[in-house]
């Protein structure tokens, strides 16, 4: 009898983990991870490794300052912190998420541009149905639909196999960097870093922890569920680069969504366009209301708004206001002419400089001990939470250094 209610509460305590770690897996995600198979074949897979190491241990610590304090990431940095740093914090935040409400527009276009339909068709009506989705419609229904049509990703791995890579390569960059000292492999390092620890997945997985109303009693659950969603959000990121290495390895960046969907042409044949295009319009849409609500929630809970999507205009401007102005600048920065593969990446690239923040807040909460007591770090945690801020704060210093050389002719 135990051991099925220990069985029963570990399934109960399943879901923020594992939607937070799917939520990765969106547009960025996808054309991030295939434009490396593209460009580098499986150059960066020991560079995955590292990242999925870094990926667990922060989504672990994430975990459990949720369910030992029954609050958000944005409330802790808001209590423990300065004034200053909130603000910057948040500040940060909003530009990483404003940045991912791109993405999903850029998803979305690139989606609906498979089946033929132009982004000046696709992305306003697009952003007109999610925004009235989010005020006036059923929202939850429609996250289920999205979430459906993201399932199709999993048809990866199968096409990783079917693929037929060359494995002794993959297990041995897997296993033994194989790094390229250039600008272009660091700049898709920084991005890899950027889409699979992005903010927005921390801030999610913090706040639904709470919502569930999880706590330290039902933390070892929650503990595996975070471990788990990591190292599945992982696997599949790893098996887009392999698929992807296997059709297109070596040809130089990825230029299309046609491209990226070729890699499923093992599994799926002529219909590998439709299927990608299908899981893509998904994770876009889905993300593309979930991102700008968790930036509003965010933003009007530092400022002391009311804060729900149950209120109108009137009873909550500020919120609903945050919200449709990000949704605004998001399909209009996607309406100007561009190749939106390269604008995906780009923003990812974004997401990578500003994630060493989210990490190094989160690192510092969960070191301290007057609020977390015995749940605080360890030695074992201190010690791979701070190499993995560090690691992911190096490539990111680094980059923005060779950036601003750049900018005075320094190559």
């Amino acid at each position: 009898m135990k051991r099925g209610r220990g069985l029963w509460l570990y399934v109960a305590a399943m879901g923020p983990g594992l939607i937070a770690a799917a939520a990765g897996n969106d547009a960025g995600g996808v054309a991030t991870y295939a434009s490396a198979g593209a460009q580098f074949a499986y150059r960066t897979l020991f560079l995955m490794v590292l990242i999925g190491i870094a990926y667990v241990v922060v989504q672990e610590m994430v975990a459990r300052l949720a369910a030992h304090t029954g609050k958000g990431l944005v409330a802790l940095i808001r209590e423990e912190f300065s004034l200053r740093w909130t603000a910057f914090g948040v500040i940060c935040f909003a530009i990483a998420n404003v940045g991912l409400v791109v993405t999903e527009f850029a998803g979305i276009s690139t989606a609906f541009s498979l089946f033929g339909v132009s982004r000046y068709i696709s992305v306003p009506v697009a952003a007109v149905a999610i925004w009235a989705l989010v005020l006036f419609g059923s929202y939850r229904y429609a996250e289920r639909v999205f979430l459906i049509l993201t399932v199709v990703f999993i048809a990866y791995p199968i096409a990783a196999v079917l693929g037929h890579p060359n494995w002794s390569k993959v297990v041995d960059q897997a296993a033994l960097p194989h790094f390229i000292a250039s600008k272009s492999f660091l700049l898709l390092a920084v991005a890899l870093i950027g889409t699979t620890i992005t903010p927005y997945i921390q801030l999610y997985e913090g706040g639904a922890i709470v919502d569930k109303g999880i706590g330290p009693d039902e933390y070892k659950y929650q503990r595996v569920d975070a471990i788990i969603g990591a190292i599945a959000a992982i696997f599949v990121s790893i098996a887009i680069i392999v698929a992807t290495a296997a059709v297109l390895g070596g040809t130089g960046p990825l230029q299309s969504a046609a491209q990226a969907a070729h890699a499923l042409r093992p599994l799926a044949g002529p219909a590998a366009e439709a299927l990608f295009g299908l899981g893509l319009l998904g994770a876009s849409a889905l993300a593309a209301a979930v991102v700008p609500l968790s930036t509003s929630y965010a933003l009007a809970e530092a400022l002391g708004f009311e804060r729900s999507v149950s209120r109108n205009f009137r009873q909550a401007p500020v919120f609903l206001g945050i919200f449709s102005a990000q949704m605004l600048i998001g399909a209009a920065v996607v309406l100007v002419p561009g190749n939106l593969i390269h604008l995906i990446v780009s923003t990812q690239v974004l997401e990578g400089i500003i994630t060493p923040l989210t990490l190094g807040f989160v690192l510092v909460l969960a070191n301290r001990r007057s609020l977390l007591g015995t749940a605080a770090n360890g030695p074992v945690a201190r010690w791979l939470g701070g190499v993995s801020v560090v690691g992911v704060g190096a490539f990111a210093s680094v980059l923005v250094v060779l950036t601003v050389l750049g900018w005075f002719g320094v190559h």
